[in-house]
């Protein structure tokens, strides 16, 4: 990976900070730019939840945002971005709408509420707090995998899911790299095997190098009715994009949950992909954006698979069994 450290903090200006609560089986993971960046984002799954997804809408006026919010607790998860919201007003940042400003902080949330944990908080949730505190967090240097943050309470139809990230550089040199939290309605991994989906992507032997299976067990595997799943994500460059090529940077990344997961995109997921600039480097031209697109949906299949591989089982009992838990003596 030459000098990066596959993750999304390699595109400077990017922070990244956690906030995981083991007991509650839940978190929540800050993405906090330096300065403005230029977003969009897309909703592909069938039961999405999220805060000010329609921002990013071409079409809407503000271009620009300061944070993005990934986090548990499905619809209680929302107050998280108020956490992370009174963080950045508290350092001077926001919109200005006259004498005032107004941090811009789109969120998507993920079901979790029926793994396990203890989700007995009282008249108001933890998560306004926990942004808080993923807010304080936020650095530049490398971040946590696994089951941490976001990723904490997440699961797959068969694994412990988690938070997982990867980054890779265009052929002029942009920096693009993407983070998800997979609590995927389906399956990372290619039947009850160690083999991802993803493999075919895999650069370094990031989620363990076992390549594909000599032969591929199709059929739907999902999580069962009672429950609802989503895989939330941002894909980030520092190549300078206008709101409409950030908005196609979406969704080519959505490319990369169809390439990790079986299934993806189903109607109890609420798949979102964030993408932003950071506006660094120039962008050549139309041949290099396509290149981003292209590169998008396969860091963003990397990511999901580093994000299962990498995490580790809830403790409690009857937790989902993670990977490193079903096939540890395949590890490195």
């Amino acid at each position: 990976m030459s000098d990066l450290q596959n993750l999304l903090t390699d595109v400077a200006g990017v922070s990244v900070g956690h906030a995981t609560d083991l007991a509650l089986g839940s978190g929540v993971t800050a993405i906090v730019f330096d300065a403005p960046a230029t977003a969009s984002g897309s909703v592909l799954g069938g039961a999405p939840g999220g805060r000010d997804t329609d921002l990013l809408d071409p079409s809407r006026t503000v271009s620009q945002v300061d944070a993005f919010v990934l986090s548990g607790g499905s619809a209680f998860g929302l107050d998280a971005a108020g956490g992370v919201q009174a963080g950045l007003r508290q350092a001077g940042r926001g919109f200005r709408v006259g004498n005032v400003l107004v941090p811009i902080v789109p969120q998507a949330i993920l079901m979790d509420l029926l793994n396990g944990g203890n989700k007995d908080w009282g008249l108001h949730s933890p998560y306004r707090d926990l942004g808080y505190a993923a807010f304080e967090a936020a650095s530049g240097g490398p971040f946590a995998l696994g089951t941490v943050g976001a990723g904490t309470g997440v699961t797959t139809a068969n694994l412990k899911g988690g938070l997982g990230s990867a980054s890779a550089r265009t052929s002029r040199g942009a920096v693009i790299a993407a983070i998800a939290a997979v609590n995927a309605m389906g399956s990372a991994v290619v039947g009850d095997g160690p083999h991802f989906w993803a493999a075919p992507f895999e650069q370094d032997g990031e989620f363990g190098g076992l390549g594909l299976p000599s032969s591929f067990h199709t059929a739907m595997r999902i999580k069962g009715m009672t429950t609802t799943a989503t895989t939330i994500a941002a894909i980030v460059t520092d190549a300078a994009l206008i709101k409409a090529e950030a908005h196609r940077l979406s969704i080519a990344a959505h490319d990369g949950l169809a390439r990790a997961l079986s299934c993806a995109h189903l109607p109890l997921d609420g798949d979102t992909v964030f993408a932003a600039s950071t506006a660094r480097q120039p962008l050549a031209g139309p041949e290099e954006f396509m290149e981003l697109c292209h590169i998008a949906g396969q860091v963003m299949a990397r990511a999901i698979a580093r994000g299962v591989y990498e995490a580790t089982a809830l403790p409690y009992a009857g937790a989902l069994p993670a990977w490193r838990d079903q096939f540890a003596d395949l590890r490195p």
